[in-house]
């Protein structure tokens, strides 16, 4: 049943929508502190730093025969240099939710901690969660509002894996810059290193693979991106940095043990020092 009487100035169940209104300057616009828009030269000064920030690469997905996986390397960088090996990627949305980004790191990560605050705004306001289809479309509205950011280099791309409790289902959605929403049918990948991931999967994948082997496509597929992708970050076994991965199936969201994930590139490296 909906509580429609304890919204918040009427302004429905969307949180995201309620910033646009009551705190312009907390959504992903070109607004300055005042929540006005930017001055021509403010947005010349903006561009010149744009260069120098953090920039998240290489994320993928694929649907396996109980939901979906998604997973990330952890590297961000800096033009041609490291900004970070081990950044997080891949996020918990909600209870049946996962989403990965790629872009600009800063707004890509507030992208993502905005998006499982309106669908937690929304179900407390409702008394229901959104559908899958429902979550996808929010999101591809968040990443429209981000448009005039994107004149300026600062691109936020996600990719967006659900598990859909009526279809019974892992259902996996891409956008692109306009907030255009996309489903796939089998894998995607977006990023820098993204055609690599692809070709890996395209060669990989088959319908109906169980758990375990589509976690090790999954990983493969970064793992090649790696290898010829220089913004993407493969297995580092000195440091002990591995990517990361998400399963999201009818039991919710997991994380793949780090343990299992360093077994797993252990094994394709042995393999490739035998051929």
């Amino acid at each position: 049943m909906k509580n429609s009487s304890f919204l918040p100035y009427h302004d429905g169940p969307s949180f995201f929508d309620f910033l646009n209104k009551h705190h312009p300057e907390l959504t992903p616009c070109l607004n300055d502190m005042s929540g006005k828009r930017m001055t021509t030269s403010q947005e010349v000064s903006l561009s010149g730093i744009i260069s120098s920030l953090p920039h998240g690469t290489t994320v993928l997905a694929l649907k396996y025969q109980d939901g979906a996986i998604i997973a990330g390397d952890r590297r961000a960088t800096e033009g041609f240099q490291i900004a970070d090996r081990r950044i997080e990627k891949v996020f918990r949305i909600d209870d049946y939710s996962a989403m990965a980004i790629a872009g600009a790191a800063g707004p890509c990560i507030e992208m993502a901690k905005l998006f499982q605050t309106e669908l937690e705004h929304y179900e407390k306001l409702e008394g229901v969660q959104l559908s899958c289809e429902g979550k996808a479309n929010k999101l591809g509205q968040m990443v429209k509002a981000n448009l005039p950011m994107v004149f300026q280099g600062l691109v936020v791309m996600p990719l967006y894996v659900g598990y859909d409790l009526k279809r019974k289902e892992g259902r996996i959605f891409k956008y692109d810059i306009t907030g255009g929403r996309y489903e796939e049918s089998d894998h995607h990948s977006i990023g820098s290193g993204g055609k690599d991931a692809r070709n890996t999967m395209r060669e990989h994948y088959r319908l109906g693979l169980p758990e375990d082997e589509a976690i090790r496509v999954g990983l493969l597929a970064l793992y090649n991106a790696a290898d010829e992708d220089v913004g993407t970050g493969g297995p580092d076994l000195v440091r002990g940095i591995y990517p990361t991965a998400k399963i999201v199936n009818q039991d919710g969201i997991t994380d793949v043990p780090e343990e299992r994930v360093r077994v797993l590139f252990e094994t394709m490296i042995a393999q490739r020092r035998r051929t």
